[in-house]
């Protein structure tokens, strides 16, 4: 059997030994001079655009903050330069060397997948990189980069049969990302969870595609978690009003509670709502929510109500109709609440990916999809903070009572193990 010349990326004798060359021999300078040549262009492009006294309008303007951009080892500091316009025009200099969003990628393989869902295609990332790489992008060929996507179709098939005996996760967030991306059957729907297991740390727990956000498809996803070993179901899930989620959930982990998002609830409730009044209405949402104890949250919710149910009764239908759901972060630690009110972890970290795949031109197979997003999911995964308060996940995982955020005293520990943290 032939060896494998394309490999990875930083493999031993590949294309990373000679990066790493590369990089000693300046490869700031080499991405430097590309982004003032860039710059040079648009000042000359520009040249004859003047202010009321006669004066250039865009002109230098010293440079943004030293940062990390991607190279083929690690991060290299280049200093990007800004432009100041005084015709007033907002005129801006934005490289496209040097894009603010893959600032604080660490290899070449995690802008392989951004590239690609940008709508390059695989001929074309020799060219796309070659400013970052040099005469070494020559090892970037389209068979490589065609080795590369199949590995990481391969690498989610691997992640996606992994052993989860022996893991336990206390909270799970979970939503539906629809992807204006194009797969061999039409638009997919990709189903995501993010847990958080007892020491705190956020992990990718699924990511799956399915048809739209069917109880079916959910109920496939939550089995085959506990068919790999995942046997303890958590003790909160959050998310949205899909109720293909909540359905699968009741029948998969009916002991599992319910934190529907105020974030979700929030947008349907002012959806519903004429924008003359959406402001005042977003304050009275707010003062149920930043409520200091359930009691507090009842009164704003009430008022809300009455404020609000004569006029508009589907607004206030979409709120009451989920009261006890919205309101159950009240039964779990203070410190929690501001990440289990929300699906935010989702959110946040796949906002950068619905984003990049909105812009593709390709149309994808099934598994290059999920492989691509499988690796932005591993590179924003790097960037998840462990949960604020995450001492306390022990005990609410083995079932110590709270209380408006607080810690219920005089209460039996189910075991030693609990009693010995309450203590």
């Amino acid at each position: 059997m032939k060896e494998d010349t394309a490999g990875t990326l930083n493999e031993p004798g590949a294309i990373g030994d000679s990066l790493t060359e590369l990089l000693r021999r300046g490869a700031r300078g080499l991405i430097e001079k590309a982004v003032e040549a860039e710059l040079e262009l648009l000042l000359e492009q520009y040249a004859n655009v003047t202010d009321l006294s006669g004066r250039r309008a865009v002109v230098r303007n010293g440079h943004l903050p030293e940062r990390d951009i991607l190279t083929g080892l690690g991060p290299v500091p280049v200093r990007v330069p800004k432009v100041r316009d005084r015709s007033g025009s907002g005129i801006k200099f934005n490289s496209a060397v040097v894009p603010p969003y893959v600032r604080k990628a660490r290899r070449v393989e995690a802008a392989l997948p951004w590239l690609y869902l940008r709508g390059i295609s695989t001929g074309d990332m020799r060219e796309a990189l070659s400013v970052l790489l040099g005469e070494e992008a020559k090892g970037l060929s389209p068979s490589v980069v065609s080795r590369l996507k199949a590995q990481w179709a391969e690498d989610y098939l691997a992640w996606n049969r992994r052993d989860l005996a022996g893991e336990r996760y206390v909270y799970v967030w979970a939503d539906g990302i629809y992807s204006a991306l194009r797969g061999e059957d039409g638009r997919l729907c990709l189903l995501v969870l993010i847990g958080v297991n007892e020491r705190g740390e956020k992990r990718l727990l699924a990511l799956s595609d399915g048809y739209r956000e069917s109880k079916a498809s959910w109920l496939g996803v939550l089995r085959d978690l506990r068919a790999r070993g995942l046997k303890e179901p958590p003790v909160l899930a959050i998310g949205d009003g899909a109720l293909g989620f909540w359905a699968a959930c009741g029948e998969a982990w009916p002991e599992t509670r319910v934190q529907r998002c105020w974030v979700h609830k929030t947008a349907n409730v002012l959806n519903e709502l004429p924008k003359s009044i959406q402001g005042k209405a977003k304050a009275g949402l707010h003062e149920i929510w930043m409520a200091e104890t359930q009691a507090q949250a009842g009164k704003a919710f009430d008022r809300f109500v009455r404020d609000f149910g004569a006029k508009y009764p589907k607004a206030v239908e979409k709120l009451a109709k989920d009261r006890a759901d919205l309101l159950a972060f009240y039964d779990f630690p203070a410190e929690h609440w501001p990440h289990i009110r929300t699906t935010n972890p989702i959110e946040s970290s796949f906002a950068t990916i619905r984003h990049r795949t909105t812009r593709t031109k390709n149309c994808v197979s099934r598994n290059t999809l999920l492989g691509l997003v499988f690796q932005l999911a591993l590179n924003a995964e790097k960037s998840w903070h462990r949960l604020g308060g995450f001492k306390l996940l022990p005990e609410v995982a083995q079932g110590v009572r709270f209380e408006d955020g607080l810690r219920v005293v005089d209460q039996p520990a189910k075991n030693e193990e609990v009693q010995q943290i309450a203590a």
